[in-house]
């Protein structure tokens, strides 16, 4: 299998490597994981696996097959160039461009448009035919520069970020407690859906996770006690062109339905969002509780919380096993705890 190397967004540790793997797995893409470095993660992995993390991921920027790696040092960079085959690589009857990035200000003394214009008479000197082209090249050489590697390979996807486009404000329909578009899709793919599974949100709020799920195949459920949450949800959902997914009034605690694939939710805290008169840890617990009881071993669970109410704590003692925990911070009073959970056998 090929090496893809995938360029992630820095603005989590943790979530964007979390969101490759788990999409990966959903959609049932062999993969190895190899030596990573800051904002990189490389696996051994099939070409599927471009396609699926570029339909799908939110914290990932590109994917590259990767052609070397070597120390970020200019005369190794080079020398790595002229050693290694480019034949799976160019076709001489195409165009091509060299672009360069660099990691969280890695190598400094290391210029980006330099080493683009060396590597890039380097491939015109090796293949006969091959033009370059900087505004609509064919191919696109990729390299990137940490601290501790220099990557370089071939463009195969780019996410195109469209997530601001489904901002909470943008949406027909706006709540302040409404996720942000991003992190809603990266906590639907933690929870691993494929293409028509029934993702279940028992608090959907103005539709945040419903949306995103159903945009990439899903069909979807929600559920919140508040009739005007769900008139504004089904209008979200309509805006943007859901039509597998429907909202209705029922209370969490004992939902119409646990026969669903995965559950993605952000129960209210309190804050901008009504828990009833109920604590956020009361709140989540009556969930918990009963969801555990109904559903088959197995059952996953994405979920987020403020971090002071120790969303793993409350989760075990319901009886789920914690599979992962991540860690957001939102501003000066709020940071999230992401759990991913399953209900245990």
């Amino acid at each position: 299998m090929p090496t893809l190397f995938f360029l992630l967004s820095g603005e989590n540790e943790t979530l964007p490597q979390a969101e490759v793997k788990a999409i990966l797995a959903a959609e049932n893409i062999t993969h190895r994981e190899l030596q990573n470095f800051p904002q990189i993660l490389r696996l051994e992995t099939t070409y599927d696996a471009a396609e699926a993390v570029e339909r799908r991921a939110a914290m990932t920027r590109t994917c590259c097959d990767e052609l070397y790696s070597c120390e970020p040092i200019p005369c190794g960079i080079l020398r790595e160039m002229r050693e290694v085959s480019l034949d799976r690589f160019v076709n001489s009857q195409e165009s091509f461009a060299v672009r360069i990035r660099r990691v969280k200000g890695a190598v400094k003394d290391l210029s980006s448009q330099n080493l683009e214009r060396k590597l890039g008479r380097e491939i015109l000197n090796r293949v006969d035919g091959m033009k370059v082209s900087l505004r609509d090249p064919d191919r696109i050489f990729f390299g990137v520069i940490t601290e501790d590697r220099f990557l370089f390979g071939m463009k195969l996807s780019e996410v195109v970020s469209r997530f601001s486009e489904r901002r909470p404000r943008k949406r027909p329909f706006f709540h302040p407690s409404a996720m942000q578009a991003k992190l809603a899709r990266c906590m639907v793919n933690l929870a691993q859906p494929k293409r028509g599974d029934l993702l279940m949100d028992p608090f959907c709020g103005t539709g945040s996770f419903l949306i995103e799920a159903g945009l990439i195949g899903c069909r979807v459920l929600g559920f919140d006690v508040n009739r005007q949450m769900v008139r504004g949800s089904l209008e979200n959902l309509q805006f943007f062109g859901i039509e597998s997914g429907s909202a209705v009034v029922a209370d969490a605690k004992n939902p119409p339905t646990v026969e669903v694939d995965c559950v993605v939710t952000d129960p209210p805290y309190g804050r901008s969002a009504s828990t009833m008169g109920y604590s956020s840890k009361q709140v989540i617990r009556d969930f918990l509780l009963p969801f555990a009881a109904r559903s088959a071993p197995g059952q996953r669970i994405c979920m987020a919380a403020p971090v002071d109410v120790n969303l793993r704590k409350i989760s075990e003692d319901c009886g789920f096993n914690n599979l992962q925990s991540h860690f957001v911070y939102v501003h000066r009073s709020l940071t999230r705890e992401i759990v991913i959970m399953e209900t245990s056998g």
